[in-house]
């Protein structure tokens, strides 16, 4: 079986999905990411911790995850007497985000025609239409 919209496909594994990282699959790296993505010049911590939903400690640790990843920077600054946080992606984090949301897209393309095929099969079977 092959599969001519997906590059690159094995023949024998068209839906092993090899661009699905792990580092960025996690439910809320995730959302760090797609809130990064959508905020170019970065976003302060407590803001990309409002936005995630998670608490200081969960969204530190992912943060360490995805900076040893080379997908985030993190930089400290300090705004008058205050220390704030400003959380970005990287250039290659970008690139990679971009790139791992083509193989969601695989996914749901996938998903789609199944469902598309199972219908137009289902719908023979009840004109009277049945396989041999």
């Amino acid at each position: 079986m092959t599969n001519r919209r997906h590059k690159n496909p094995s023949a024998a594994s068209p839906f092993a999905y090899d661009g699905l990282e792990r580092v960025i699959h996690e439910k809320a790296r995730l959302g760090i990411l797609a809130s990064l993505s959508t905020h170019g010049e970065g976003l302060a911590f407590s803001d990309l911790k409002q936005l995630c939903a998670l608490t200081d400690g969960n969204l530190n640790r992912h943060l360490l995850v995805l900076q040893d990843a080379g997908l985030v920077e993190v930089r400290k600054a300090s705004d008058g007497s205050r220390p704030q946080t400003l959380c970005k992606l990287t250039p290659q984090g970008r690139r990679r985000f971009v790139e791992y949301i083509g193989v969601l897209e695989r996914v749901v393309d996938d998903a789609l025609q199944s469902q598309q095929t199972e219908a137009v099969a289902t719908k023979r079977l009840r004109e009277g239409w049945s396989p041999a």
